[in-house]
């Protein structure tokens, strides 16, 4: 039982940064219909400019700063250079566009810092683990689990509260009536490309946090694709709840399953989830659902 609640408990801390990075996958396909394929890439490259500037001597939570504006303003630059002249065009253009930046990204990643395994040191986080009865937990799991959280809250309040998130909204519901009211489409798209780059970022400077940065944090952006499809590939919610299923379910299959089938169940497990799930259920638990009448 012990070992039961531990995993749990620690999938549901990694999951809420998953969520954080689905909220990303989110915010584009809302705006645009699009599934952006270079997540994963957007989540290394905040990820390496905190790791920059934090081992520049800059404190982490200034360095989180930093990579979030540096991320805000690559995200406005790949959306006007790559994608601005493909609004209108079709979907499948966008979503191949986006596989190539995908490769050029890890490409940049690549030359800029290598691919070699860095760690941030000293490190962030506490090393000492804080014990809740009989549960032990790393402190770098727990805060890092407040932090995705606390960023998660700002942004929902943004797309709840603010102008340009209400302007996100009205664009992503019906983009003609949007335009109709003198909302800018390309401006909505650049901003959600931007915020994509910043949630990625932070969600990827959270988990080297935990495991050390290479390039393979990169996958980690493509594993929260079934944390999206989940909840739905247009819920916010949805992200949220998705990543952390998805962060519970992965854990329990490297606990579990792992002894019985060697070989990295914990990495397929969430995959082989999502095409069960999208069986019964394939446009997520809050997704829209489209509905054609002839």
């Amino acid at each position: 039982m012990e070992l039961f609640l531990m995993t749990v408990t620690t999938g549901i801390m990694v999951g809420g940064i998953y969520a954080l990075i689905a909220l990303g996958w989110v915010l584009i396909y809302k705006c645009s219909g699009v599934l952006n394929l270079a997540m994963g890439e957007l989540t290394l490259i905040g990820a390496y400019v905190s790791l920059s500037f934090y081992s520049a001597g800059v404190p982490f939570l200034l360095a989180l700063l930093f990579s979030l504006v540096i991320g805000f303003i690559l995200g406005i630059l790949t959306e006007r250079i790559f994608l601005d002249k493909l609004i209108g065009e079709p979907v499948l253009t966008v979503i191949m566009v986006t596989v190539g930046l995908s490769f050029f990204f890890k490409g940049c990643v690549e030359l800029v810092w290598g691919t070699d395994t860095r760690v941030f040191s000293p490190p962030v986080f506490p090393l000492k683990p804080i014990q809740l009865g009989p549960l032990i937990i790393g402190q770098v799991y727990l805060w890092s689990f407040v932090a995705a959280i606390i960023l998660l809250c700002i942004f929902v309040c943004f797309f709840k509260y603010t102008r340009w998130g209400l302007a996100m909204q009205a664009t992503a519901d019906d983009e003609m009536a949007a335009l109709s009211l003198g909302i800018s489409a390309r401006f909505v798209y650049a901003i959600a490309w931007a915020i994509a780059f910043m949630a990625a970022g932070v969600g990827g400077t959270l988990l080297g946090n935990i495991n050390g940065l290479n390039i393979s944090v990169g996958y980690m952006g493509l594993l929260v694709l079934p944390a999206v499809v989940l909840g739905g590939l247009n819920s916010v919610p949805g992200a949220i709840v998705g990543g952390i299923v998805i962060g519970v379910l992965q854990n329990l299959s490297g606990a579990y399953l792992d002894q019985f089938f060697p070989g990295g169940v914990k990495e397929i497990a969430p995959f082989a989830f999502m095409a069960v799930f999208l069986l019964f259920k394939p446009y997520g638990l809050w997704g829209w659902e489209r509905i054609e009448r002839v």
